[in-house]
Parts: C-alpha cells; structure tokens; sequence
C-alpha cells in the first residue's frame, strides 16, 4: 500500500501514465479517490496559513470566493451555493462584516434580502487567496494538458449528482 500511495503522488513517469483499460476497477477507484484526497489537501494547504494566521478557515474563504465571484449574491443563494446550515453561514458572515472583508446592502426590490459583496479589503483578500490556488492549479493544468484539465473537469463534475448541478454557479451559467 505504502508503494502504491508514493507512486500517486509522485512525480515519475509511472505516476502520469495513461489510465487502464480497467479504469472500473478497485485499484484505479483507490487510486484516484487518493489523488483527490492529497491533490485538493495540497492545493489548500498553501492558503490555509494565510488564513489561520487571520483566525479564519476554510469556511471563511469559501463565503469570500462565491461572494466575490457573484457581487449582490442574497444570503440565501450562498446558503444553496455552499450547502452548509443557515446558522453556520450566519457566524461566517458575521466574521467577515466584523473584520471588514463584506458588507450586507437590502435588496432593491425586497428590503428583507440581503445582498452581500466584498469590501476592499475583501477583495484584496480573496485575490491573494486565489493567486496562491491560481498558481497551483496552472501548474497542475499546464503539466497535464488540454486534454487532461478537460477530462478532469469532466470527473469532478461527474461527481455531482444532477439535483445538485443547479447549486453550481458555473453549471448554471453554462446551461
């Protein structure tokens, strides 16, 4: 097993070859469930200093993502997006307007929505954030391949089942 795990994530020749003809199998399952595992552990690793240096967590940068990419996005929109409890949001929230990162604004049309958007400091944040995600995610994309990063997406997205499709903002767009 020890073998099997070092040769996933390593960076030898064996550790990219091609799936098996088998790929339906225990060990390939195995194998891409720990890439997975140690491939999305690594790319949050880099951020998750940054931000418990500012006593937040990975919720925290989660909010800020989706709150900076859909500017005036409702509480309850993010709570769909995020699939988390409505208090569990609340206390996020209420953390980032502390720190100055969101602010809330009433809906235009329903004084009771609460559209939200990152500050500037917000937004200075979240772009930090990505930038270190950014070049992680380039680096990977750019040693796979057009072919690879296409198929990958094509997996995560396989992932999701199809009543949950909808809470993904890029699905959504996409058609």
């Amino acid at each position: 097993m020890a073998n099997y795990v070092n040769m996933a994530v390593s960076n030898s020749p064996e550790a990219f070859r091609a799936a098996s003809p088998l790929f339906l199998r225990e060990p390939e399952i195995r194998r891409g469930v720990e890439l997975l595992y140690f491939g999305y552990s690594h790319l949050l690793r880099g951020i998750d200093e940054g931000l418990a240096e500012r006593g937040l967590g990975r919720a925290h940068h989660r909010s800020l993502y989706f709150i900076a990419r859909h500017p005036d996005i409702t509480v309850s929109e993010l709570l769909r997006i995020l699939a988390i409890t409505k208090q569990s949001l609340g206390r996020v929230l209420n953390e980032l307007t502390e720190r100055g990162l969101i602010e809330t604004r009433m809906g235009r049309e329903d004084r009771r929505q609460r559209l939200l958007r990152v500050t500037e400091a917000g937004a200075a944040l979240e772009a930090s954030l990505f930038e270190a995600l950014r070049d992680r995610m380039s680096a990977a994309y750019a040693q796979a391949g057009q072919n690879a990063v296409t198929g990958f997406w094509a997996v995560l997205e396989g992932l999701v089942p199809p009543d949950e499709k909808p809470r993904m903002p890029h699905a959504r767009r996409q058609g």
